[in-house]
């Protein structure tokens, strides 16, 4: 029963959110709505602190010799893969400020009381399986070009891939495949970790959800997954500085995104906030 309640939900039977039409506005009213959470609560101490020195970590693990070197840009890239995840404090900070809660970082960490933790932990797992296969995939596609021969050093790397004509063949694929993985994860994703901290919908409904919103809205969906690989590529840019602003903004944006997505709960469906 516990593993039916994580797919299913608290129901027997389960009960689908009302997804709406959006437009580009709403877009830019979610941004504008997350920039306003982010100035008013500093969530940017909460990603310096903690999601650096992951990404410090891996980035170390996985160069700590040169048969990591073809991982730098797929590790890197696919950071959004599991970004999703990643942000759920940042939803529950909005949805308390915009219950007029009384609210500090430390409320971050509520989701771990939320009735839906199982169903939030068990997607989680879903993207890192998927960011994990997309690891796999391009050291695969690295090596139908490359073969088996590690490069020695950074600059000869660097030189393989940008100044040969199978460095632009690894790009240019390696890209369109990349491109694949976050049309998948924006799918089942985009809405589902907001609506599963909102109520006990179960995994299966969340991202049955989300791909209908995707489905009901594709081209304002599309525009938003623009919005985010920009942000996330230009926060990259300097060593992941900028992520310290565009990642908090994007997170707290995403719940007012869901908000203006999906209609609002009934009050006996909605999770209590503490």
């Amino acid at each position: 029963m516990a593993h039916f309640h994580i797919v299913a939900g608290a129901t027997e039977t389960p009960a689908h959110p009302v997804v709406r039409k959006i437009t580009p506005d709403d877009l830019k009213e979610a941004l504008a709505r997350g920039f306003d959470d982010f100035w008013a609560m500093p969530s940017h101490l909460v990603f310096l602190g903690l999601i650096y020195p992951i990404i410090g970590v891996c980035l170390a693990a996985l160069t700590f010799s040169n048969n990591a070197l073809p991982l730098l840009y797929p590790l890197a890239s696919g950071f959004a893969l599991v970004g999703p995840f990643a942000a759920i404090g940042l939803y529950e900070i909005s949805r308390r400020r915009e219950l007029g809660l009384t609210t500090t970082w430390q409320d971050a960490f509520d989701v771990l009381k939320s009735p839906s933790i199982p169903s939030i932990a068990a997607l989680g797992v879903v993207l890192l399986v998927i960011f994990l296969v997309w690891l796999t995939s391009a050291r695969m596609l690295y090596q139908s070009i490359f073969g088996y021969e590690v490069p020695a050093s950074y600059s000869q790397f660097v030189n393989q891939v940008l100044a040969t004509s199978e460095g632009m063949r690894l790009i240019v694929i390696g890209n369109i495949l990349g491109f694949c993985f976050a049309v998948a994860v924006l799918s089942i994703s985009v809405i589902s970790f907001p609506l599963l901290l909102d109520r006990d919908v179960g995994v299966a409904v969340a991202i049955y959800t989300s791909i209908k919103a995707v489905a009901m809205n594709p081209i304002t969906m599309a525009l938003w997954g623009l919005i985010v690989a920009a942000g996330l590529l230009i926060g990259s840019i300097p060593l992941f500085v900028g992520l310290a602003i565009v990642m908090p903004v994007l997170g707290h944006a995403t719940w007012h995104l869901y908000r203006r997505v999906v209609e609002p709960p009934h009050p006996d469906e909605a999770h209590p906030v503490t």
